[in-house]
């Protein structure tokens, strides 16, 4: 299975701390907007979530690989509420059909 969502996936959700903060890396991409939309799937689940590096790494993507990748972060208290959403949406459990009925699009 092709998933999108994954194919810019660094690291498998190993935990790191970010030194001095009370935040922990648990997710690293090397698509931005993939770093993005898991931190909406997180934060759609009530997890304080923050992405970082993504503007460096958009204004130089060259660099990237060697920074680590785009990382997502969560306070300590939320790691393991985060990594079972990471890994649903790894699973594809959150994907949308191709004729998914999304609403109305105009007011």
């Amino acid at each position: 299975m092709d998933n999108t969502l994954t194919d810019g996936l660094l690291a498998s959700f190993e935990i790191t701390q970010v030194p001095g903060r009370d935040l922990f890396v648990v997710a690293k991409y090397l698509v931005p907007t993939n770093a993005y939309l898991a931190q909406g799937c997180l934060v759609a689940a009530g997890i304080p979530a923050v992405v970082a590096d993504a503007n460096h790494a958009q204004a130089d993507q060259l660099i990237l690989p060697a920074m680590g990748g785009v990382r997502v972060l969560v306070p300590q208290a939320h790691i393991e509420q985060s990594q079972a959403v990471l890994e649903a949406l790894a699973r594809g459990e959150f994907a949308l059909d191709d004729d998914a009925d999304v609403g109305d699009t105009l007011p």
